[in-house]
């Protein structure tokens, strides 16, 4: 089965010292394996509130404070790489990311936080198959947020604002830990069709700023997913917008389906790059994934009245002309209406020795 809802989480640790990513099902497994949280830093009251709200699996990467943060945040993501059931990705600590010898209680600096929220949306991006949970600044404003939210791009990501308070503490922290921990009991009960959105953060009592319907409506469509109280319903996520301007990937739900299914295919259909490069192939691949998009569509993870109203997929010597086949790549064409009947979006899936790529809407040559 593949498991959906497993965040890496970047942070800085008391030995400072970076690890090799280690995976964690317990809060209390991660703070034996690293001991106790350094002076300044996210990382661990991250991870616990992930837990907290839902979590059941998460893999940690430490950050080396010894060296540039550019450095040690490419380091960790390059470690990150190969570990393959990890679909989110939250760097709670990088407003604490500071150059060795400065303090790391000094304010954070904007721009240097951008540069390294880049890296985490260019690892997404590159590899396809990842979705980053990015963080507001510490008592960002609007303007502020919005600044911050200019200086970032890309499909496979997604800002949340303002940070939170935890029970029982007096400081406020990034909340991408209890966000992450939302995605993971929201996948676990419904699946990554589902927003998640309009889900109470469960252990927090409070919120650094607060967000009404004036500050949403000014965020909201910039892609600002906004962390609101409400009297009586408690502390929620309201908002799901990716970091995308192609409004085909506007909304988080529908770019994990697409994310959750290149998944799905890198592990299940890797070997037909390696296949003799004929309709047989073609039979085998239109057979197998349409199995899983009619398991998808059952689950409500589709719409649309029939399976035709829900899905296509296309494999033949149309998506597959002579030059691809002598260059040993077999490419699929795959239709969703995640949003209504007959609103597919295309997209086409690239197999080949090096792996599996999803690229659209243009069909690649």
């Amino acid at each position: 089965m593949l498991r959906t809802g497993v965040p890496a989480f970047l942070g800085y640790t008391t030995a400072g010292k970076p690890r090799a990513p280690a995976a964690f099902e317990l809060a209390s497994e991660f703070e034996a394996h690293v001991g106790p949280p350094p002076e300044v830093g996210y990382l661990h009251e991250a991870v616990r509130l992930f837990f907290a709200n839902g979590g059941q699996r998460c893999v940690v990467v430490s950050l080396d404070d010894a060296s540039q943060p550019e450095q040690t945040v490419a380091d960790a993501l390059e470690a990150l790489e190969p570990v393959d059931d990890v679909d989110l990705v939250c760097a709670p600590d990088l407003p604490r990311a500071r150059p060795p010898g400065e303090l790391p209680s000094l304010p954070p600096e904007p721009t240097r936080v951008r540069v390294l929220q880049g890296l985490v949306l260019d690892h997404c991006d590159r590899l396809g198959n990842r979705f980053a949970l990015l963080d507001s600044l510490p008592n960002a404003g609007q303007g502020a947020v919005l600044e911050q939210r200019r200086g970032l791009a890309g499909m496979n990501g997604a800002l949340y604002y303002p940070w939170v308070r935890p029970l029982e503490q007096t400081g406020f922290t990034p909340p991408c830990g209890p966000v992450a921990g939302v995605y993971a009991r929201t996948d676990e009960r419904v699946g990554v069709h589902k927003a998640p959105a309009n889900e109470t953060l469960e252990g927090i009592v409070d919120l650094e700023l607060s967000v009404g319907d004036e500050q949403q409506a000014a965020l909201n469509p910039y892609g600002v997913n906004c962390l609101r109280a409400f009297p009586g319903r408690g502390i929620r996520v309201w908002g799901a917008r990716t970091l995308s301007a192609d409004p085909e990937w506007r909304h988080v739900n529908v770019r994990r389906l697409f994310l959750t299914a290149a998944r799905w295919m890198d592990r299940n259909l890797a070997d037909v790059a390696f296949e003799t490069h004929d309709p047989s192939l073609w039979g085998r691949i239109e057979r197998e994934l349409t199995a899983y998009f009619e398991d998808l569509f059952r689950r409500g993870g589709l719409r649309g009245e029939t399976a035709e109203e829900a899905f296509y997929v296309k494999c033949d010597a149309e998506t597959n002309p002579l030059e691809g086949r002598e260059q040993g790549r077999v490419v699929t064409e795959i239709g969703l209406a995640p949003a209504s009947p007959n609103e597919f979006v295309v997209v086409y899936v690239v197999h080949e020795a090096g792996g599996t790529t999803v690229t659209g809407p243009v069909r690649p040559g």
